[in-house]
């Protein structure tokens, strides 16, 4: 799964910087509309990965599979920079990206599942990733699976019985030394499954700050008073309804919308992901 496109240090800059320094009336570069191209039409925020042509109009679809027609031309966004999108040539010259950044594969049906698994804290953490490494994951045969919360970890583990051909990688939220989670990823790095196992983690109490809060509109996510739940009191910061779970719900999917591409989460994010799909995809 990794490539090497980042470089050394491939998160540590900002993708979108040279878009916002090039000159405002430089020439847009022309993208050819093919197949599986992600990109985002600019007067509706539509964001979808390019099913085909019809005429001259682009068929994209988003994640929640939802299927719009756009005219061909200006006014598209390719990981945060203007392009012109043009119907592909007979011989195409490139090829396609997946929102992960990875060269998409052509023609690939879905590979039949791995029995190796990652496992995310919830529903909000297996959607991110779905979003983002969906394409590549599928290409791999690789499940996401939610636990519904990390103290039920170990006995997951032991349900699930991790072996060399059943690898487990597990995404934990809030990984940080003397909490909960960093007390519960070390014993499992101690058990019995620590060979087959990784558990990994970033450092942001919530899969919602894995999200660059400028896709919000925001300098960062707020502060919130130890002892407030965070989901309820970063609403109610943000001036967003924040009364039950259906404002959540209704909150998240907000936040979730506005993810288009790897470029739009945190790097501290990004690695662990990708250190787990690497991790369960290794040959045995």
């Amino acid at each position: 799964m990794t490539d090497d496109r980042f470089g050394p240090d491939r998160y540590s800059s900002d993708v979108l910087a040279d878009a916002r320094r090039a000159p405002a009336r430089r020439e847009l570069r022309r993208v050819e509309a093919t197949p599986d191209l992600v990109i985002e039409e600019t007067g509706t925020g539509f964001c979808g990965a390019v099913l085909g042509l019809e005429g001259k109009l682009v068929r994209l679809e988003d994640y929640g599979g939802t299927v719009r027609l756009f005219p061909l031309g200006s006014g598209f966004l390719l990981e945060g920079e203007p392009v012109i999108l043009v119907a592909p040539s007979a011989a195409p010259r490139g090829r396609a990206r997946t929102a992960s950044g990875s060269f998409a594969v052509a023609e690939q049906r879905a590979r039949v599942a791995l029995p190796s698994r990652i496992f995310v804290e919830g529903r909000h953490d297996a959607e991110l990733v779905e979003k983002v490494w969906g394409a590549d994951l599928r290409v791999e045969g690789v499940v996401v699976e939610y636990l519904e919360g990390v103290d039920n970890l170990e006995a997951v583990l032991a349900e699930f019985g991790p072996s060399r051909e059943r690898r487990v990688g597990v995404l934990v939220d809030h990984l940080v030394p003397g909490s909960k989670e960093s007390r519960i990823a070390d014993a499992v790095t101690r058990g019995p499954h620590r060979a087959h196992v990784l558990v990994v983690g970033h450092p942001f109490i919530d899969v919602w700050q894995g999200v660059k809060p400028a896709r919000l509109g925001l300098r960062s996510w707020p502060d919130i008073p130890r002892g407030t739940d965070w989901k309820h009191g970063t609403l109610a910061a943000l001036g967003w309804p924040h009364r039950d779970q259906a404002d959540v719900a209704a909150a998240w999917q907000r936040i979730l919308s506005t993810v288009r591409t790897f470029a739009d989460l945190e790097p501290a994010l990004l690695g662990r992901v990708e250190q787990l799909i690497d991790f369960v995809t290794e040959p045995r």
